[in-house]
């Protein structure tokens, strides 16, 4: 990176298009001076990970995997994945076809959608390396119409394996339940309420995710 990449780094009303462990600080430190209850986490427990994937179709597989169960359960699967799959391609996953994904653990919906993820590369209509130098919102609409990409996947893919710095998961329940402790809330915050919290902390609404994840393991 260059000397110009450097600075737009460092500077918290600029973030970078990509994530660092520097520009991560820097939001952080940022959301902190603005927002005293995400002040206080970053007090207690520091910087958050970064937790970050690396972009592209093992990314969306796994996220698929995570809907609706939990991260450990999605975690099995997916290593049954790569084991019996040798290497999670798309050209392997569409080899495998359904019956074969189901047999490593998939539900019958799960299998679907990965087996038409691959389908989509392999035939050129999806192409993962174009939606990545897009923009969030060209982007995002791209994949929101691959079925079993919903908005929550298709926020998780950006923030975590495109490290964008300004996403916020919608429909989230770990961040609905972190944000009810962090702002002491009487109820778990809607979709609604979350975005209207998020707001606030733009262009680092990525980092304040960490954030809050953080306090929900921490907690747990």
């Amino acid at each position: 990176m260059g000397a110009g990449g450097t600075a737009r780094a460092q500077s918290p009303n600029n973030p970078p298009r990509r994530l660092t462990q520097a520009s991560l600080a820097t939001g952080a430190r940022w959301l902190a001076q603005r927002d005293p209850d995400l002040g206080a986490v970053v007090y207690r427990l520091g910087v958050p990970p970064m937790w970050g994937r690396n972009p592209g179709f093992p990314a969306l597989v796994q996220i698929i995997l995570e809907q609706q169960v939990s991260l450990a359960s999605a975690e099995a699967v997916y290593r049954r994945l790569k084991r019996h799959l040798g290497a999670l391609t798309p050209a392997a996953v569409h080899a495998a076809q359904v019956g074969g994904l189901r047999d490593l653990g998939l539900t019958r919906q799960k299998a679907a959608y990965c087996h038409g993820l691959a389908a989509r590369i392999l035939d050129g209509s999806l192409d993962l390396t174009a939606v990545s130098r897009g923009s969030d919102e060209a982007g995002g609409r791209v994949l929101l119409a691959v079925p079993g990409l919903g908005q929550w996947s298709v926020d998780i893919y950006y923030l975590m394996a495109l490290r964008r710095p300004d996403i916020w998961p919608q429909g989230d329940l770990a961040l609905a339940a972190a944000l009810r402790e962090i702002k002491r809330l009487d109820a778990l915050p809607t979709r609604g309420e979350q975005q209207v919290l998020a707001a606030d902390w733009a262009p680092w609404r990525s980092v304040a995710a960490r954030i809050a994840w953080a306090h929900y393991l921490a907690a747990r």
